[in-house]
């Protein structure tokens, strides 16, 4: 992090995104909720998908491409699954509704899957696949997005950065967690680099005319995950997430959402789908089972011998939830640009 970051306390900063995103537009509950989920994500560390997106939010409020006042319709088509139309509002609360009712889903059903419609960016998909574990269930999230991510061999964006979020209960302990972008790196991550002034890594980033670049500012897209010898992993995996998020539920392909630019310009909203899946364990190996098996799992994971025995290995989340008890001594990080949005 750049010395010019400073280290706020959750509770100021939590009013002051809602009193920022209230500024803006959004309707109080919408706020809560936005503020909620960029929360989770700054808490953890994933400072890319933190806070500082409030005021992409804001911009899109304020251009009348998001919806201020969205009506969400949740329609169950079965028992087992539903589809949410968001009414191209901030995407956070149709999110947390929308794994609120697979949740329910499953408790009757062993399973339950939504899809969002006309939905626009939802932060990080952790927010919400960990929602369903703290209520005893695993959570999966998917979402798609506008053109970032080249093809493996490709020279022009094609895929959203389309991560995969899944979250599972672990007794007596926080959530297994894994929230990860199909790229090499969210874009976001660009974004933020250029704020702060860092290089990006190697192998995760191209310039207009598809050149290697580590300069967030000449970065024009990215490459998938595995990079030039194996994206073709990145690239086949952010494509199940289109066929879930965008396929399934009937929201905008990837190549067809119009960049920020041409929406504001025509005040045309995105149409981003993203899916949700909550299962419970109950229901297959049995709640004790499901207990025993996953609390063995990561006692042997963790105890497996490391390369280096000052890094032991560790299982998805634990490095997150450690930022978390760090971040709640020392404050949130926050970026110059954000600081300034806010007044801070």
């Amino acid at each position: 992090m750049s010395t010019d970051v400073k280290h706020i306390p959750e509770a100021v900063l939590r009013a002051e995104v809602q009193r920022f995103l209230t500024g803006a537009g959004a309707r109080a509950e919408d706020a809560e909720q936005t503020t909620r989920a960029l929360l989770h994500a700054s808490r953890i560390g994933v400072d890319s998908h933190g806070v500082r997106l409030c005021r992409y939010y804001a911009d899109l409020l304020q251009a009348g491409v998001m919806n201020a006042r969205p009506t969400r319709v949740m329609r169950r088509t079965g028992p087992a699954a539903g589809v949410l139309d968001g009414d191209d509002g901030l995407a956070h609360g149709a999110s947390y509704q929308a794994m609120d009712e697979a949740v329910d889903m499953a408790a009757t059903c062993g399973i339950g899957a939504v899809g969002v419609v006309h939905s626009t960016h939802f932060g990080a998909a952790g927010a919400y696949a960990v929602e369903a574990a703290h209520r005893g269930m695993i959570g999966l999230v998917t979402t798609n997005s506008l053109s970032l991510v080249s093809l493996f061999g490709g020279g022009i964006a094609f895929h959203g950065t389309n991560p995969i979020a899944m979250a599972a209960p672990v007794p007596d302990s926080r959530p297994w967690l894994l929230d990860m972008a199909t790229s090499s790196i969210p874009f976001n991550r660009v974004q933020l680099y250029r704020s702060l002034g860092l290089s990006l890594p190697e192998g995760t980033a191209v310039d207009a005319q598809g050149h290697p670049t580590t300069d967030p500012a000449r970065a024009s897209f990215l490459q998938p995950l595995g990079g030039p010898e194996f994206g073709f992993k990145g690239a086949a995996l952010a494509g199940v997430v289109t066929i879930l998020s965008a396929i399934l539920p009937g929201a905008t392909l990837d190549p067809d959402i119009l960049p920020d630019a041409q929406a504001r310009q025509r005040r045309e909203p995105a149409n981003i789908g993203h899916f949700f899946i909550a299962i419970d364990p109950a229901r297959f190996v049995g709640r004790t089972g499901y207990d025993a098996a996953i609390t063995r799992y990561l006692e042997v994971l963790r105890a497996s011998p490391a390369v280096d025995p000052k890094r032991p290995v560790m299982a998805p989340g634990d490095r997150e939830w450690a930022e978390a008890e760090k971040r709640a001594r020392l404050g949130i990080p926050v970026d110059p640009d954000t600081l300034k949005a806010l007044g801070l």
